[in-house]
């Protein structure tokens, strides 16, 4: 007779406990994009709340790629990582991840929410056919959350690209969102 050790009952139970729990997806019929979806309709909602304004920006954009988490960390040397999604009509079109490298002083670790608007039919455009696109300067930043600013000018107002950061969580010295680039996920079952 073979007897199991508490451990290997452990273990067993894990595993078992880990399969089933990954088939809860397609039991539920959620995919990885209604998931991502969901989030990126919360953090629309919070943002509406939060900056009321931003509803006559997004009114008028073309577009807007909405990240709902995006997570930097550094030390010297940081990096940054987020998903979401692109909504053309109040549809989700297409999915995108960003990635963020950089070095530097800097030290911390920081989350956020964070909103591109599209204020022309080109600008949409030369994001979606570029391979990765990359923020630059025709970028506008109107909110910067550090607890209750909201901010738009006449610069802002004729920008091409409008960028909105909110809902911060953590510290980190140092955070910006240039160089930040964005790509395309493919297929969007399986992230």
């Amino acid at each position: 007779m073979t007897t199991f050790s508490r451990r290997a009952f452990a273990l067993s139970g894990l595993a078992g406990g880990a399969v089933a729990l990954s088939g809860c997806d397609r039991i539920s019929g959620t995919t990885a994009p209604d998931r991502l979806d969901a989030r990126v309709d919360a953090t629309l909602a919070e943002m509406f709340a939060q900056y009321g304004k931003t509803r006559s920006i997004a009114a008028r954009s073309a577009g807007m790629l909405v990240m709902p988490l995006i997570t930097e960390a550094g030390l010297g040397f940081g990096g940054g990582f987020g998903r979401g999604a692109l909504r053309v009509g109040g549809v989700s079109v297409e999915y995108y991840n960003t990635t963020k490298a950089n070095w530097g002083v800097q030290i911390g670790a920081n989350q956020y929410a964070h909103v591109l608007f599209f204020m022309t039919e080109d600008a949409l455009l030369n994001f979606r056919t570029g391979d990765g696109w990359e923020l630059g300067a025709d970028v506008e930043a109107a909110i910067y959350d550090d607890g209750q600013t909201f901010s738009t000018s006449t610069t802002t107002n004729s920008a091409p690209v409008i960028s909105i950061i909110f809902g911060q969580a953590g510290l980190k010295l140092g955070v910006t969102i240039e160089g930040t680039k964005y790509s395309k996920m493919a297929p969007p079952e399986r992230f």
